[in-house]
């Protein structure tokens, strides 16, 4: 639930960028950076869980969410690029003190079975962004970009439930007696093979989601969809992500994370390639498709770092964000350049074929990687 609430307002950018280009006359790659701006902090992660033990992880998990929803309900309402950028770096700094505590969590309670815990997790997440584009929008044509400021009332009152229903446990002792003083910089040693390759499987698979998650809305427009059209084609690529995300944790339990992880890595450009030489149609169909291979990866990877054996679950999932944040910063910004100079078909085109690169990036990881199957 709280995962919901958090990224329910931190999607709203992706569905208002059409809007936000008219309003300040940006370019793609102008429009590409105001995404990583909101990105940027998640490199706050690594440090996050270094001293993750220090924190009040119920109090954060609670409060994070509403400072998040605030910001984003207020990025409409920006009169200006720097008011906007403010409210951006603020929702990423917010995003980071959520992300690196609540995966910790989760496994805490999952036991033998964390990828199907980080499922249930991940389902909050992308369910949220299913329903963000369309809340956004809806809210748009209801009271116009300025008048968005209206939802924050919804998650004042969601946060208050949150406070009585987390249960008042010392989250943050989990792992206390494992952290020893600068026992995060070996750990970081200890795993940089990991997480490298963990970085060009994510690059590669980023590419692809770049093109989509960020640029779905406005390359419908440039088609000429309205907005409530890309919303809704976002909402349905969100929607079926949730599914994937949902199913694909228990499923890889079952047969195996690289097994999943392969799978993945060869279906979903191949269907990606079928989207862009598609008609409307059945690029709509495609959409619930990709949603699936393309989201289906974050709960094995999340499962997969913290099955590494490491003492330092919070410095790990620090490390999957910061990869996260690194990855997919050099994917939006480099989608945005693309599609100044190349036009947004050709880019999407070009990120299916680039995104192939992730199946030898998998074997790679495989390689480094404490868990084989």
């Amino acid at each position: 639930m709280a995962h919901f609430l958090h990224d329910i307002y931190s999607s709203f950018l992706p569905p208002l960028l059409p809007l936000i280009i008219s309003k300040f006359n940006l370019s793609l790659t102008a429009a590409s950076g105001l995404l990583m701006l909101q990105n940027l902090p998640s490199v706050l992660s690594f440090f996050v869980g270094a001293v993750a033990h220090e924190l009040p992880w119920r109090l954060l998990i609670i409060l994070t969410p509403l400072v998040t929803a605030v910001c984003g309900s207020l990025i409409g309402l920006a009169p200006n690029l720097i008011i906007l950028a403010l409210l951006l770096v603020t929702i990423g700094i917010s995003s980071a003190l959520f992300h690196v505590p609540a995966p910790i969590v989760i496994r805490y309670y999952s036991g033998a079975q964390t990828g199907k815990g980080m499922s249930w997790y991940m389902l909050g997440g992308e369910g949220a962004r299913m329903l963000g584009p369309v809340l956004i929008v809806s809210a748009v044509s209801w009271w116009t970009l300025e008048g968005t400021w209206r939802l924050i009332f919804p998650a004042i009152v969601f946060s208050l439930l949150l406070h009585f229903m987390l249960e008042r446990k010392s989250f943050e002792k989990i792992d206390e007696r494992n952290l020893a003083k600068g026992a995060w910089l070996v750990t970081l040693k200890a795993y940089a093979p990991f997480f490298l390759g963990l970085a060009f499987y994510m690059l590669f698979r980023s590419v692809m989601k770049a093109s989509m998650a960020t640029f779905l809305p406005t390359y419908l427009g440039l088609k000429g969809n309205s907005l409530i059209t890309g919303a809704v084609a976002l909402s349905v690529l969100q929607g079926s992500a949730a599914v994937g995300s949902f199913l694909s944790g228990g499923i890889s339990d079952r047969i195996g994370r690289f097994k999943t992880l392969i799978f993945l890595a060869l279906s979903a450009p191949v269907f990606m390639l079928i989207f862009v030489y598609s008609g409307f149609a059945l690029q709509m169909v495609l959409l619930v498709v990709l949603g699936v291979l393309l989201y289906a990866t974050s709960p094995i990877l999340l499962a997969l770092v913290l099955e590494q054996g490491s003492k330092q679950p919070a410095m790990m999932n620090a490390g999957f964000t910061t990869v996260n944040f690194v990855t997919n910063a050099i994917a939006i910004l480099s989608t945005g350049f693309l599609g100044d100079w190349l036009g947004l078909d050709t880019t999407f085109k070009l990120a299916s074929i680039l995104a192939f690169g992730a199946f030898p990036s998998a074997l790679v990881l495989r390689h480094f990687s404490a868990v084989k199957s």
